[in-house]
């Protein structure tokens, strides 16, 4: 039994991925869209864990939280009972004009803005989406017509200062950020979120494979409220791809 996830070997069931969104209440709802008979598993802190089957493989569906530090929990601890591919779900805010709401985002590639990364490598490695998992997230969208775009993430440790917002307590970005925005915007940056650099550098350090869709419900170059109708249209987009790519393993 590890001790943040409450999870098991005998548990898992012979799992084969592991779907990670970030937060708790998603979980349910994923799972159940993937299975209606899915099965709660366990719940301690922000790790919340169902189990689905799809054509008689067992998919776990983990959040981690939000942030690479409290991931970097679920993925050791996962790692450890044998899951090989994870796949984090989650939602983003869109940094380009031209990238519409709702669509969706594969990252390829991640900007190491966390710190959780630098205790698994040093930030010359690269973090980068297994080609394969990546690939395979392309075609589910595309066979549910989905729009989608591929490229590179900044992914953060905060959702405030380190993604340039200034509607704070404060007010005020350290100089390291101010301006980031326009840089990221001009080195063609798709998106903002923060999971990903940290899931990306521990799964090509174990040699583990990982990769990232994300639903974008904003877009920062227009606004910054969400509609809520556009994130639960996202919320079953994202399972809509993760089951069509579990369905075709």
């Amino acid at each position: 039994m590890k001790y943040h996830i409450k999870l098991s070997k005998e548990m898992l069931k012979g799992v084969v991925i592991a779907i990670l969104p970030g937060d708790p209440g998603r979980v349910e709802k994923t799972a159940k869209y993937l299975d209606p008979n899915a099965e709660f598993l366990a719940s301690n802190r922000e790790y919340t864990s169902w189990l689905s089957n799809i054509n008689g493989n067992s998919v776990l569906i983990c959040s981690t939280g939000i942030g690479g530090p409290s991931l970097s929990i679920a993925v050791e601890e996962l790692a450890a009972l044998g899951i090989k591919n994870f796949i984090r779900i989650g939602t983003t805010g869109a940094i380009q004009p031209h990238i519409k709401i709702p669509s969706m985002i594969i990252t390829t590639g991640a900007v190491r803005l966390d710190g959780a990364s630098k205790h698994y490598a040093p930030i010359e490695y690269p973090a980068v989406a297994d080609l394969e998992l990546s690939n395979a997230l392309v075609e589910a969208a595309k066979k549910n017509n989905i729009p989608y775009y591929t490229g590179i993430t900044a992914s953060s440790d905060t959702f405030y200062p380190g993604q340039e917002r200034y509607d704070t307590y404060s007010k005020y970005v350290i100089n390291d950020f101010q301006g980031s925005l326009k840089e990221w915007q001009k080195l063609n940056v798709l998106n903002f979120e923060m999971e990903s650099s940290t899931l990306f550098i521990m799964a090509n350090a174990f040699g583990l494979k990982a990769a990232c869709i994300s639903a974008v419900i904003v877009n920062r170059t227009t606004g910054e409220k969400p509609d809520d109708s556009i994130l639960a249209k996202s919320e079953e987009n994202l399972a809509k791809v993760v089951k069509s790519l579990i369905e075709n393993i």
